[in-house]
């Protein structure tokens, strides 16, 4: 397997695992918000699972846009953040987290939220990866 397909499958994986995290976190929360009487009904929660995997793959496969070295960063982060986000925005309608019952300043604020998250767990990666570069160039000027 090449290092492209590993590096996808990868960001992958760890994209559907942080989706389904902050998915249980918020279900544990809207759980005691609802007092243990937070139900659903007609496979809601199975298609909400499917969901955050669905969003998962959204943010995960675009990262391979940050092996194109032609691109400006920004460029690359508006790709990758755009594509997840619009998948983000798809799979929140469809499974109802946006719409039906709430206001349209509900959706704008879910919709805010959305993104302030989706760019903070991009930042978090951006300086870990930053970090890491940084050891591996002080190890070979250390090494010379």
């Amino acid at each position: 397997m090449n290092n492209t397909l590993k590096d996808i499958l990868k960001s992958t994986v760890i994209s559907i695992g942080m989706s389904l995290t902050i998915f249980s976190f918020v279900c544990i929360v809207f759980d005691i918000g609802y007092g243990g009487n937070f139900s659903l009904e007609g496979y809601r929660m199975t298609k909400m699972i499917i969901g955050c995997v669905i969003i998962g793959l959204g943010f995960g496969v675009p990262t391979i846009i940050y092996k194109n070295d032609s691109l400006p960063m920004p460029v690359r982060v508006l790709i990758h953040m755009g594509i997840g986000c619009v998948i983000y925005t798809i799979v929140a309608y469809a499974v109802g987290w946006i719409g039906g019952s709430a206001s349209l300043g509900q959706g704008i604020a879910i919709a805010a939220i959305q993104l302030v998250v989706a760019f903070l767990i991009w930042f978090l990666f951006m300086r870990y990866y930053r970090a890491e570069a940084k050891k591996m160039n002080d190890k070979i000027q250390a090494m010379k």
